[in-house]
Parts: C-alpha cells; structure tokens; sequence
C-alpha cells in the first residue's frame, strides 16, 4: 500500500490551465507547504482500472480528474466515481476550480446514454452526475440532466441518483425539470461564505444559490450542499452558512479543505486542524443536518453512497 504526501501529488497531477484570475496569482514562494496530515493512498486496484477504462472507452468526463480530487484513489478503488456531463469547459472562472472555462463545445446528445451505459457496466448502486456551468443555453443543461437521470433509471431501475447542480442562473423551469426526475439527493454546492462569495465566485450569488435549495426542498428534494474552508473566512462565517443552509431545511452538508489546484489559482489562506472539522460536524448535527460530512480531504460526493442511506 503506498501513500504519498499530497505535496509530491499536487506536482505530480500539475497541468496547464487557464489562470483563474491573474490578481490572484501569488508568487512561487507563497505556496504553502501542506500539513502532515494530508497524505493520500494511490494504490490502482482492478476496480480503479475498471472506471478508467470504462470512462476512456465511453468517452466519458469525471470531475474526480478534471477538478484533480486527492480522494480518487480511494473512490475509484471503492468504485465510485462523479461523471462530469455537458463537457469539461465551464463557461464560469471561479477563482479556486480547475475546472478548465472557456467556449464549450456542442451539447453530445448521446451522453446522456453513454453514461447509462456507463453505470451499468460498472454495477453501481449510486450513481452521481454533475456537470460543468453552461450559461449560454437557455436552461443551463437542465434538461441534459434530466435526460441522464431518465436514461440511467432506464438501464439501472435499482440505482440510485445523487445530482450536482449549477445554479441555472435562477431559472425556476430549470430546476423543476430536474426535479420532475425525483433524483433521491439533489446537491448544490455553496462553496464559501457570504462575504466571500461575490469575489471568490463573481458569476454566481449567495442568495440565488440559498434559493435554490429552498425551492427544490418545496419540490420534495432530499437536498445537499458543500462548504469549502480555507479561502479566507472565519469559523464563525463557516457555521453562519450552515444557519443559513438549515434554515431552508438542507439535510446534508460536506464540508473540507480547499487546496490551491496552480499558481494561478486563489492561494490556501489557512488549513485548518482536524479537530476543527470535527467539531463543526459535530455542531452540524446539532442544527439538523441528518448527515455531516467534515475533514480536511472530504470533497462534495465523498462517502456519497452512505448518505442516500435513510438516517
């Protein structure tokens, strides 16, 4: 079994990107070194080349590779994996995603079948699909989305679906139509904190990505959202955004380190300690949520099987 700190990893995973946004770009000596407790196991077992080659031979995206996840190791070995839909370039720059933004290319209306496919050869149980941001369609991908979901039920009755939504710009129809698909867990990431967000994500809103969530609970949505810590806010900014995700009664949170993916991208203002993800887990359940997922290497599908578990 081999295990490598994820400094050695990051270098070795390092490709070229677009900037994020060139203000933001610190200097080589800015980097911080990573805490000792950030070490990751990268032993490939079958399972891990079954996903790869399956997705290669489909043709298929994962976010798992295009936002570098230091989990893949683990959840391919377990296999479990995030297919990434409407392509790999997201038409945002949020400034701590290495996801690759620029012009997408045509919608492939053949994905959605693929990724059925996809499920079936791999015999997942719970499959989870997000996709890049896609605002210059009219309904941001909902309707891929729906699509996939209606195609995987069709190959895969017993599987379940966890989806990862962007915002859709507000657009109520958009969300309904995914809706309509009854996927058992709905997740929308929130990412940062208030203050932050307008900076760290100039294309989306705080507020708009709240209301989404509370309109899909109105839906019947079992929902989801994900914080990021390390960007530059508080604790107590990081608990005022689970307040605020309860108070539209969001039933899962993950909550996990962020790591600088290049130079180009927002440098890590701190790491936190473990015992502090365990304590806002700790004080998540408190507030309600039926499941809380909090450490320094959690990203928003880890352990995702467990939570669509009844609690």
């Amino acid at each position: 079994m081999s295990f490598v700190p994820l400094e050695q990893l990051r270098s070795s995973l390092a490709v070229s990107r677009q900037p994020a946004v060139s203000s933001l770009q610190p200097s080589a000596g800015d980097r911080p070194r990573l805490p000792s407790w950030f070490k990751v196991n990268t032993k490939t077992s079958p399972d891990y080349l079954d996903i790869k080659q399956t997705m290669e031979r489909l043709g298929l995206h994962t976010i798992c590779e295009e936002a570098r996840c230091p989990n893949r190791w683990e959840c391919w070995n377990a296999r479990t994996a995030t297919f990434l839909i409407l392509g790999d370039i997201c038409t945002r720059r949020c400034h701590y995603c290495s996801v690759e933004t620029g012009r997408p290319h045509a919608v492939d209306e053949k994905e959605p079948d693929r990724v059925a496919e996809a499920v079936k050869a791999l015999d997942l149980r719970h499959a989870v699909i997000t996709s890049v941001n896609r605002d210059e369609l009219g309904d941001g991908g909902a309707s891929v989305f729906a699509e996939t979901i209606r195609r995987t039920r069709r190959l895969n009755p017993t599987c379940t679906i966890e989806v990862l939504i962007p915002d859709f710009e507000g657009k109520e129809e958009a969300l309904a139509m995914v809706c309509e698909q009854k996927p058992e867990i709905l997740n929308h990431n929130i990412e940062t904190v208030r203050r932050l967000f307008q900076s760290i994500r100039p294309q989306g809103k705080y507020q708009r990505s709240i209301d989404l969530l509370a309109r899909a609970k109105q839906h019947g949505m079992k929902t989801k959202s994900g914080l990021i810590l390390g960007m530059g806010e508080t604790l107590d900014e990081a608990r005022e955004v689970m307040r605020d995700l309860r108070t539209v009664d969001c039933d899962i949170i993950t909550i996990g380190q962020y790591l600088q993916p290049t130079r180009e991208h927002l440098p890590v203002a701190r790491f936190y300690d473990p015992s502090e993800f365990a304590l806002l887990k700790e004080e998540g359940l408190a507030m309600g949520f039926s499941h809380v997922e909090s450490g320094p290497l959690v990203r928003s599908s880890y352990h995702a099987e467990q939570q669509v578990l009844p609690e």
